[in-house]
């Protein structure tokens, strides 16, 4: 699994113009499932997420995890985050997960963040 945060203030996730998801001060996860990925990836993944000190303690030094500060989470899935780009201009999508099994490991990742952080957006 691969995944790009953001440290937010808020974020929101609209489709169609439809709020599908939103969270306040926390961080934005776009999540990238790959083929082999397993529960376990997706289990480990999280755990560092949620451990990252990046956000400010009183000293103002980045040094509070998402769990300290109790921040939320806004994951959204992102299957281009394993586009193969080392030959050629035209990206391939053969290293992401097929799409039954990365909706089943990001809906796993999904619940594990809901059960440990109180503010759980998707997209």
């Amino acid at each position: 699994m691969i995944a790009l945060l953001q440290r937010v203030t808020e974020a929101a996730v609209h489709v169609d113009g439809t709020l599908v998801g939103r969270i306040g001060p926390g961080l934005l996860v776009l999540l990238g499932v790959e083929r082999g990925d397993s529960e376990r990836e997706g289990d480990r993944l999280l755990e560092r997420l949620l451990g990252y000190r990046v956000f400010d303690d009183a000293d103002g030094r980045m040094n509070r995890s998402l769990l300290d500060v109790g921040g939320g989470l806004l994951v959204v899935s992102q299957f281009t985050l394993a586009a193969e780009t080392r030959r050629g201009t035209r990206p391939g999508f053969s290293t992401a997960a097929a799409p039954d099994e990365g909706r089943r490991l990001y809906e796993r990742f999904v619940a594990g963040a809901r059960a440990r952080v109180r503010e759980v957006g998707t997209g």
